[in-house]
């Protein structure tokens, strides 16, 4: 069995986001692997563990993107694949699902590719399914258990109804959620391994596609603005003073 696992880098889930100059920015955030992808991690691990086989990590991101494929690799991953390249700079959902995809037939012989349920960044939740459209292959979303027989993997989908038992022939992409199990963390021989590792950064060259287009829509943000409220204290000697100048108040306000 061959897995391969596409995670991303994202920033840190404490980072705090604003608004810059009609753009988001994360501040000078840590960047993290997404958590929602280390699932699928822990998903493909799973399976190589039951079937045999390797797990390959892909991730498209810059040179700094090495450590969320390190951290896989130390989680148990076998190897790991970076595409970077400079057009890669501003990537929708349909740009990435195209670069993964001819990433993914550059690599070979997968039976599965695994997904998270969405990236903590947009949480869009679009490039599995939309992989699958590029590659030609069936997608199976949600799966909080997998099981494979044969040439056939059969998921039991996680959704808001309750739980939906679905299969489709490998090979298949599939995106997982939490219930698919605890992701296991980095064991001290899994770090040294992964600091060792060579990662092969290929371009947009390399895996035989074209830049993606560029994004059309255009989102301007700004911080919202600020309220100013006036507040007034109303006293008297006794509750019932008070009571009478705030009714004068109301009255004159013209709120009743």
């Amino acid at each position: 069995m061959k897995i391969i696992a596409c995670i991303k880098q994202v920033p840190d889930s404490e980072a705090k986001v604003k608004a810059e100059d009609g753009k988001v920015t994360w501040g000078d955030a840590p960047l993290v692997i997404n958590p929602f992808d280390e699932y699928a991690v822990e998903g493909a691990l799973q399976q190589e563990e039951a079937l045999g086989g390797t797990v390959t990590v892909l991730c498209i991101g810059p040179e700094s993107a090495r450590d969320a494929l390190k951290h896989a690799l130390a989680m148990g991953a076998d190897d790991a694949v970076l595409v970077s390249d400079a057009a890669l700079t501003e990537l929708d959902t349909v740009g990435a699902a195209r670069v993964l995809a001819a990433a993914v037939n550059k690599i070979g012989g997968a039976d599965m590719v695994l997904f998270g349920r969405q990236t903590l960044d947009n949480g869009s939740g679009l490039t599995p399914a939309q992989t699958a459209r590029v590659l030609g292959w069936p997608m199976l979303g949600l799966a909080g258990q997998i099981k494979v027989d044969g040439g056939s993997v059969t998921v039991e989908r996680v959704i808001e109804e309750g739980r939906q038992t679905v299969n489709a022939k490998l090979p298949a992409v599939l995106s997982v959620v939490q219930s698919i199990g605890e992701p296991r963390y980095p064991s001290f021989m899994g770090i040294r391994k992964a600091s060792k590792t060579t990662i092969p950064v290929w371009s947009l060259a390399d895996v035989n596609t074209a830049a993606p287009a560029p994004i059309v829509s255009r989102v301007e943000l700004m911080n919202p603005p600020t309220q100013e409220k006036e507040v007034e204290m109303i006293t008297g000697e006794s509750p019932g003073e008070i009571a009478d100048k705030l009714a004068d108040k109301i009255l004159a306000e013209k709120v009743l």
